[in-house]
């Protein structure tokens, strides 16, 4: 008996925000959207995947970004996602040096705190 894996990470967005979630998580990250169960679907929101990521965005009133707690994605090039990243106006924060990976910041279109990290070889 003993955790296996990580299903999803859940964010919070503001009421009507799934065209900004699309356009963030969808059209800038690369990710795929997928369908919410029905159920689910009624209270708002969006879930995206990718490989081996999968993030469920959920609106939550009143609405307060994390600034702290956030999800650490893994990239291949890191160098090449913030070159991509600041095209396209994203702000992106160089991280404090962590042994084995390079790694910086981002905020989604609701100020929640996306950490993107590279693994050195």
């Amino acid at each position: 008996m003993g955790i296996v894996g990580l299903d999803h990470v859940q964010l919070a967005m503001p009421r009507d925000g799934e065209a900004d979630a699309r356009g963030f998580y969808g059209a800038v990250l690369g990710l795929a959207e997928v369908p919410k169960p029905a159920d689910l679907a009624k209270r708002g929101g969006c879930w995206f995947a990718g490989r081996g990521v999968n993030i469920h965005l959920g609106v939550e009133e009143p609405f307060r970004p994390a600034a702290k707690a956030h999800p650490a994605l893994l990239v291949d090039d890191l160098a090449a996602m913030r070159e991509s990243l600041v095209a396209q106006g994203i702000e992106f924060l160089e991280g404090s040096p962590l042994d084995g990976y390079v790694r910086g910041d981002i905020r989604d279109p609701f100020g929640n705190r996306i950490e993107l990290m590279q693994k050195l070889r």
